[in-house]
């Protein structure tokens, strides 16, 4: 099968006229972790507001020694810009259809699963399982098929969302800022994007076909999400799929100059590292250990401090306890990444898309954050 160039566009892509990928690009291609020194680490903490270079000190092999003092900047600015408060939701798994090769995701269209979609009166039975647990915050999420989850089907889906929700956010594939805007009026009002690497080269060998293989058309999501009028954006980089520390660095100063450039926008970051797939014995989540992940995590915070961070399922729990307060900020619960199984007595339609190591419900997690001095928030979004 004879690939397409990755950085070229496909047939109805929007192109906007935007130079933040080429300024992340070459940052990162500059970014050399192990250029940085104990007394670099040591500025970047002294200093009141983090810098870039800053922030690639704290992230390079350099700051490992200088974990406990990240930790106690790191939780300082999480309390003064958040206080004691941890959000809760949950995602929910709409298709796993998709029509991508991606090598490392067991949604890929290559690999044999049990594939489903939730009916529209299912999404409905879903969400009001959920809703009961007190939850009022959801993700929705879908493979990357529009034929099987079009603009249409997700915007139903947003639209009773609404109904038992106060915030709805999207994992879905990238689209155009009209879409997005479809989207927002029906409901939607943030946006996450994984661009799973910043690495274009390693990007090109492990997309192989789909539409998610144009990298830079997945890079210019956020914005076009903006740009559609979507509330918030989040970031993210699936660490362990090339130099997780040029990844961390990359996905970090793209949400910089997004929020330079959209001073209104509310950024969030996601940490999410590589977890065991369907039918793939060779994707584990060991390339990144959880002292890495820490590390990141903690410079993510220091660098920009207002923003929201998510502590994914992928992680076990005692690790995700320990994280939020300290840098995360956003707690999921009641998780599952299979297809429809969140009523009672019910099973999943379809397969997961990866193993999850934290499965208590939001009851469970809830305890937990009180145990270590922490507010369990469901919402603090207000529509006038």
């Amino acid at each position: 099968m004879e690939r397409t160039n990755h950085m070229e566009y496909m047939d109805g892509m929007e192109i906007i006229k935007s130079d933040i990928m080429q300024k992340v690009i070459n940052k990162m291609h500059h970014y050399q972790p192990g250029k940085y020194t104990a007394e670099d680490v040591r500025q970047a903490l002294q200093r009141e507001y983090c810098t870039v270079e800053d922030f690639a000190a704290l992230l390079s092999p350099a700051a490992e020694p200088y974990l406990e003092q990240m930790a106690q900047r790191a939780k300082l600015e999480t309390r003064k810009h958040f206080g004691n408060s941890v959000y809760l939701f949950t995602p929910l798994y709409l298709s796993n259809y998709c029509e991508n090769h991606c090598v490392y995701c067991g949604f890929n269209c290559y690999n044999h699963i049990k594939r489903a979609k939730l009916s529209i009166e299912e999404i409905e039975k879903e969400m009001r399982a959920i809703a009961a647990s007190g939850l009022e915050e959801i993700l929705l999420l879908t493979g990357e098929s529009r034929k099987m989850a079009d603009i249409t089907y997700i915007g139903e889906a947003c639209k009773i969302a609404r109904k038992y929700f106060k915030m709805v956010g999207l994992e879905v594939y990238p689209m155009n800022s009209d879409e997005y805007a479809y989207l927002h009026a029906c409901g939607a009002d943030f946006v996450t994007v994984f661009q799973e690497t910043y690495d274009s080269d390693q990007y090109e060998t492990l997309h192989l076909a789909g539409h998610k293989r144009v990298f830079p058309y997945r890079f210019h999501a956020q914005e076009r999400a903006l740009m559609g009028g979507m509330r918030g954006v989040a970031f993210a980089a699936l660490l362990g799929l090339a130099d997780f520390r040029k990844d961390a660095f990359a996905t970090g100063i793209h949400a910089y100059f997004i929020q330079n450039k959209y001073p209104w926008a509310e950024i969030s970051f996601s940490c999410p590292r590589l977890r065991p797939i369907v039918n793939n014995d060779k994707i584990n989540p060991k390339d990144v250990h959880e002292t890495q992940l820490l590390q990141i995590m903690m410079a993510y915070r220091i660098f920009m401090p207002f923003a929201g961070m998510t502590i994914s399922t992928r992680e076990r729990a005692g690790f995700r306890d320990n994280v939020v307060g300290m840098t995360a900020t956003k707690i999921s619960a009641g998780v599952s990444t299979g297809i429809g199984n969140h009523g009672e007595n019910d099973v999943e339609k379809g397969d997961v898309q990866f193993e999850i190591a934290d499965r208590r419900n939001v009851e469970e997690v809830c305890c937990a954050l009180r145990e270590h001095g922490l507010q369990p928030v469901m919402n603090d979004y207000v529509y006038v």
